[in-house]
């Protein structure tokens, strides 16, 4: 059996194979509020074959959304829905992780097909953003909101709620998201964070709110199901968070036991030059796997079948996450599976079809 196709064994979950659907901003909810578009996305991609799909960034508050038309998890009435799409992944044999998030100085923007640009607290669908400290993104953007200290407690309890309706919902797996630049990346990354108080200056201080959301979650959370963080590896910027602060992030989160580190880069500065190429982010999964001894997952340009392959067999990470790849191709393990001459379960419906060996 080739190893993509090699099930993976992590707490008390098996993921059936190595393929994961990325999460991807969808910019397609009304209040939060998951609705037909994403169950048929989603479930699309649980009937092509993946063994693990990670549900889109999804708000713990309204002020955490990205967009207004970001997926939701802040009401108890957001549950409903989201438990509609995890039973039909699970009716597919499919595992349904969320990334729980909150984007901090990067939300209130406008949808992509309208510029996406930021929009003013004043204005329709805009509303005052919070940061490590008040420093914009880009230089033109309204200010954020430096986080007091009850505006990080807040933050704190956003994520254990939201995590307990992630339970209720009934989700295989929970991501933290601390990448791209959003709220927690602003407080690890010194490009962001001039804070003077114990959440800024020393390394230790820019991590300790990543970690505290982090313990806070796996208390809810338990130890039963597989707890994920994804963050940016490194900023791309002199100056800024590196790939060996990332190890050493990673081993911290290790001891509060979560289980895997989804290994993304970039993110918070707008004009960093980012030398993308085939799998030009496998090397950090790499290096925080064997430095930071935790299960790392690969994304980022890794399109073929071979390509994912030689990245399990090398030993650079345990799973492997497709973006775009997965948009133009639903059923990309089917297809995978054929490549590498794999017999792989069709759904039963689509046998008729099936590629033969």
């Amino acid at each position: 059996m080739n190893r993509l196709f090699s099930p993976l064994q992590i707490r008390n979950t098996t993921f059936k194979n190595r393929m994961v659907v990325s999460p991807m901003c969808m910019y397609s909810s009304v209040d939060g509020f998951a609705n037909d578009f994403h169950l048929v996305h989603l479930g699309s991609r649980a009937t092509g074959g993946f063994g693990l799909i990670i549900q889109e960034a999804t708000a713990v508050s309204p002020e955490g959304r990205i967009s207004y038309g970001d997926l939701g998890i802040w009401r108890d009435e957001h549950i409903e829905e989201l438990k509609q799409i995890v039973n039909f992944c699970h009716s597919q044999d499919a595992l349904i992780g969320i990334q729980l998030a909150h984007a901090g100085r990067k939300a209130s923007h406008h949808l992509p097909q309208d510029g996406a640009r930021k929009i003013p607290a004043d204005k329709k669908n805009g509303w005052q953003t919070v940061s490590a400290s008040s420093l914009s993104f880009r230089e033109d953007e309204p200010a954020p909101t430096a986080l007091d200290e009850s505006g990080i407690q807040k933050v704190k309890d956003d994520y254990v709620a939201a995590t307990r309706r992630a339970k209720e919902a009934g989700y295989d797996v929970v991501e933290i998201h601390a990448a791209h630049g959003y709220l927690f990346h602003q407080f690890y990354s010194p490009l962001a964070n001039k804070r003077e108080d114990e959440y800024g200056g020393s390394f230790d201080n820019r991590i300790r709110l990543l970690l505290e959301v982090t313990a806070a979650v796996k208390e809810e959370w338990g130890n039963e199901k597989p707890l994920f963080v994804r963050i940016s590896a490194t900023d791309w910027t002199e100056g800024g968070w590196t790939v060996e602060d990332s190890v050493l992030l990673s081993k911290g989160l290790k001891e509060l036991g979560v289980d895997f580190i989804d290994t993304s880069s970039g993110g918070n500065v707008p004009r960093a030059k980012i030398p993308t190429a085939p799998g030009y982010q496998a090397g950090f999964a790499e290096q925080i796997r064997k430095e930071a001894g935790i299960l790392t997952g690969a994304v980022g340009q890794i399109t073929t079948a071979e390509q994912s392959e030689g990245i399990l067999q090398k030993g650079m990470a345990d799973l492997v996450l497709y973006g775009r790849e997965c948009l133009r191709h639903p059923y990309l393990p089917l297809h995978f599976a054929h490549d590498l001459g794999e017999d792989f379960d069709w759904p039963i419906q689509y046998n008729r079809a099936k590629m033969k060996l």
